[in-house]
């Protein structure tokens, strides 16, 4: 995978006025280094390459009369022609925005409607539910298909791009302004139907400034593409950012094999949702547990050593010589080597959010020298809030707030947010727009926090998802979960229950990666998730990690009674938005018996 080319000298990309010519002038200054690739290269595009794609792409699309102001729907895995679909609209002044590949037939008609769509890009594998969604989105004129095979009422891709050789795209992204949309952003809707986010070029490309006051990227930097395309995660960490960095994108198309990727690509920038991270935590221990039993000792006591110094160290109180000298000896000859099989041996920074991580993963991979930092932003913020910069992290917040951005509590501990990156506003509800920005330009976040002295900021939780109980105390179920999962390696997802109630109760999901290797060394016959849940042996050890979360809990925060689900919690499921954020209204429905049994024995 070459990415060494010489850039040539000229106008920054940061200094672009809208993404359009900040894309322009990295194809134009790397045009021989990789800008996207697959796995195994069987698609790699160099800047140049993938600019004369995205050209000749645009040219078909305005044949079809796409043109400045319109919408154009994408739902793509991750793989190179996203990148080629989005910049092209893009490049006409048009809107593109992904959906997500999870939706329903009729979660996807919302969206087409709401975005009043004309024309969409999809790859085959999507196109049975779209066709449906259509059926109630009269709209949609034009239904594009990578692979082709569409069938009647369709496009095939290769008939759309290169169908206009005479076309010139000068003129029509070089009349894209700051304010135009750059794109929709659908939130995932815990709570009801999702908002469309309107975020302009200036929206996103300040966003990208103020994450070069934080982190500085080696030429040539590497980021794996990974996440969905409709999160804003992923559009602003392998999208946006590769284009104002000349990154080089290699596309995972299946989110469930990253962590095969990392050593592949070894990234020098890696962002993932706390679940990621507690897989890979569990997946190392699973292997040191299948170790001889004096290997697993010693390995075992190098990283409790370890975690010792970081929580000495994020405490700010003094390492003792024997201490710091057995930890240096043990990453020479452990840590170092697990860096390495990892992939995350060459990363400039590393970044976890979208939801609490629990404190014993964040100090498990410091101690192993992977300097976890959470970070907080959102979908109307372009994803930029607050991060931990390299070097400063501290465990237990999410950072000071990113450099052109202001942070403030209300009165009631909401976290509120003024800066270029706050959104334009909600497509079509205009009154949702003006409950979350004020007069003052300061946009209410819905989420409770705290600052300390240094001005970090420690989220709490939603405003809208603290439990009260019948005795009328507030508590953090987000907190309580996040405390359960660090608890015990066993934990793979836990939903805390107790709002109204007397006591707290949780439901807890095994984790598909530890727990069978857990059942495999303690002799026990079953291997899926649902078998085990119903074992005796994995149950009492579970209720081990639930006590010893309990320990940590003030009384009232405590899990009475846990019940353990048979089978995994997968994102876009019933349980899981895409991006693995809890549906706490679907769980409580489909659970309820379950959940009612808890608080009738």
């Amino acid at each position: 995978m070459e990415s060494s080319t010489v850039a040539v000298p000229g106008k920054r990309a940061l200094e672009a006025s809208t993404m359009a010519e900040a894309f322009r002038l990295t194809a134009e200054q790397y045009p021989d280094r990789v800008a996207v690739r697959t796995r195994h290269d069987e698609l790699t595009l160099t800047w140049s390459e993938l600019r004369d794609r995205v050209d000749a792409l645009a040219g078909g699309l305005a044949a079809l009369g796409v043109s400045r102001g319109d919408t154009v729907a994408l739902m793509f895995d991750n793989r190179p022609e996203f990148h080629v679909a989005d910049l092209a609209v893009m490049m006409l002044g048009a809107t593109p925005f992904s959906i997500y590949q999870t939706l329903a037939p009729e979660q996807i008609e919302y969206v087409l409607n709401d975005a009043a769509t004309r024309v969409a890009l999809i790859e085959s594998a999507f196109l049975a539910n779209v066709q449906e969604a259509r059926r109630g989105a009269p709209a949609l004129e034009h239904l594009i298909v990578l692979e082709g095979g569409g069938g009647e009422g369709t496009t095939d891709w290769e008939d759309v791009e290169g169908s206009d050789p005479d076309f010139d795209v000068e003129p029509h992204w070089r009349a894209v302004t700051p304010d135009d949309l750059l794109t929709l952003i659908y939130t995932s809707g815990t709570t009801g139907p999702p908002k469309g986010v309107q975020l302009a070029h200036r929206n996103l490309l300040a966003a990208m400034r103020s994450i070069e006051g934080i982190v500085q990227f080696p030429d040539g930097a590497r980021v794996i593409s990974w996440l969905p395309s409709a999160h804003i995660a992923e559009r602003g960490a392998h999208h946006y950012l590769p284009i104002m960095f000349a990154m080089t994108v290699t596309c995972c198309h299946d989110g469930r094999q990253v962590a095969a990727y990392l050593p592949e690509v070894r990234p020098n920038w890696f962002f993932a949702v706390p679940r990621i991270w507690e897989k890979l935590k569990s997946g190392l221990e699973a292997m040191l547990a299948a170790q001889p039993e004096e290997a697993r000792t010693q390995a075992q006591g190098a990283i409790d050593a370890a975690v010792r110094k970081v929580q000495l160290e994020q405490a700010g109180e003094p390492v003792p010589a024997e201490l710091a000298a057995a930890v240096a000896q043990a990453d020479e000859q452990m840590f170092s080597a697990l860096r390495v099989q990892l992939g995350l041996d060459q990363v400039s920074a590393v970044n976890v959010g979208a939801a609490p991580t629990p404190r014993a993963v964040l100090e498990f991979f410091h101690a192993i020298g992977v300097e976890l930092g959470e970070l907080w932003g959102m979908s109307e913020t372009c994803g930029a809030g607050t991060v931990n910069p390299p070097g400063k992290v501290k465990i237990g917040t999410v950072g000071p707030a990113s450099p052109g951005i202001e942070i403030r509590l209300a009165q009631d501990g909401e976290v509120l947010m003024r800066s270029e990156v706050v959104m334009v506003g909600y497509r079509n509800q205009p009154e949702k727009t003006a409950e979350a920005i004020d007069p003052e330009g300061w946009l209410h976040t819905g989420d409770i926090g705290e600052l300390d002295e240094d001005g970090y900021l420690r989220i709490v939780d939603r405003k809208k998802e603290l439990i009260i109980n019948a005795a009328g105390k507030n508590m953090s179920p987000a907190n309580i979960e996040s405390t359960l999962k660090g608890a015990s390696p066993l934990i793979g997802q836990a939903c805390c229950i107790g709002d109204a109630r007397s006591y707290n109760t949780a439901l807890i999901v095994l984790d598909a990666d530890f727990a069978p290797a857990w059942a495999k060394q303690h002799g026990l016959a079953a291997a899926d998730l649902a078998a085990l849940a119903d074992a005796p042996e994995m149950v009492a050890a579970v209720q081990e990690g639930v006590d010893a979360a309990n320990e940590r809990l003030a009384r009232v925060e405590q899990i009475k009674k846990f019940h353990l689900i048979n089978g995994d919690w997968l994102p876009g499921g019933d349980e899981l938005t895409p991006t693995m954020k809890l549906k706490r209204k679907p769980i409580g429905a489909k659970y309820a018996d379950d959940i009612e049994a808890m608080y009738s024995r």
